[in-house]
């Protein structure tokens, strides 16, 4: 009876990790901010995306780099919130939670970003150091290859990879589905990037 009532308990709290991780994830900053500055609904221009890549190609760079960092921040916030009130498998599941929250947005039809600038927060939140690893494969691939989005795909790859290989298996693993569903979402990028038709960065038109 004791281990179905603490059963019950862990699966409550695994529950209320995820829901609250993804009310701060679905938090469409793109979006809002986007709005508030005049500048229309960023859905409709550029990829339809609302993330921070197409908030830039409004050509407000305040604003994108705003739209990144209140993205980052959201699943960070999950991750330290989950994590105080019930622990780190809590603070794994609330991070994950605002992950998806962020690429599938119930306010927005379930439509959202592609999860870049939430994977670099939710590491944040749970392995702080690993964001640095995540910045030098990210700065040497773009130095290198000139994508963004090839740079992001090596990043989200090496960081499960590397964190199972000195023992964080559970956070290992947890950002191996963040990387597979990224990977997903980044879908149409890497048919781009094999047709040679992706832009780089930096690239006009």
């Amino acid at each position: 009876m004791n281990e179905l009532l603490n059963w019950q308990i862990a699966a409550g709290a695994a529950a209320a990790s995820i829901a609250l991780g993804y009310l701060l994830g679905s938090i469409p900053f793109g979006l809002l901010l986007t709005r508030m500055a005049g500048l229309g609904d960023i859905r409709s221009i550029g990829s339809g995306n609302i993330g921070a890549t197409n908030v830039l190609r409004t050509g407000n760079k305040k604003l994108a780099a705003a739209t990144l960092l209140l993205d980052a921040l959201k699943a960070t916030a999950a991750a330290l919130a989950g994590y105080y009130i019930a622990g780190p498998e809590a603070g794994l599941l609330a991070g994950f939670g605002a992950f998806l929250g962020h690429l599938f947005p119930v306010w927005l039809g379930f439509k959202g970003g592609k999860g870049v600038a939430t994977y670099i927060g939710m590491l944040l939140g749970v392995a702080p150091v690993w964001v640095l690893v995540f910045a030098v494969v990210w700065l040497t691939v773009a130095f290198i290859s000139k994508y963004s989005s090839l740079s992001a795909l090596v990043a989200t790859l090496v960081i499960p990879v590397a964190l199972w290989i000195v023992g964080s298996e559970k956070v290992a693993l947890v950002m191996a589905i963040m990387t597979a569903v990224s990977w997903w979402r980044h879908e149409t990028n890497i048919k781009r990037l094999l047709a040679g038709t992706e832009g780089k960065i930096g690239q006009k038109g």
